[in-house]
């Protein structure tokens, strides 16, 4: 009767637990306009990750309630975890979606949205 080595499996535990953070995604952490907020008309809206973004490949769209997306200028920061976009015009009362999608720095594409008012 042979007996199995417990060594591969400790081997693939650490190699795991090693590369656990490496393998994080980025997640949304802040939004200003805050998800289900209420503001004043504004011309910026701001995303902050939390881990590092790939610029060539993450940006975001706001849509109003009638389907007609904005025209948004979008800005990377030093940090590598924020961007901020800058509206062409305010937004108009209503509500109105973000919807971002992001490559982390580990590779991964993610996306999400979120909905804010502007009174």
């Amino acid at each position: 009767m042979s007996r199995l080595s417990p060594l591969p499996l400790v081997v693939v535990a650490v190699a795991a637990l090693a590369t656990g953070s490496a393998t994080a995604h980025a997640s949304l952490v802040a939004a200003t306009p805050a998800p289900n907020s209420t503001v004043a008309p504004t011309r910026t809206v701001s995303l902050t990750f939390s881990g590092r973004i790939v610029a060539t490949f993450s940006s975001f769209d706001v849509v109003d309630e009638a389907g007609n997306t904005a025209t948004v200028r979008v800005a990377h920061a030093e940090d590598g975890k924020t961007m901020t976009g800058t509206l062409s015009r305010p937004l108009a009362p209503g509500l109105h979606r973000v919807d971002w999608r992001i490559a982390s720095s580990d590779g991964h594409r993610m996306t999400g949205s979120y909905v804010f008012t502007v009174r």
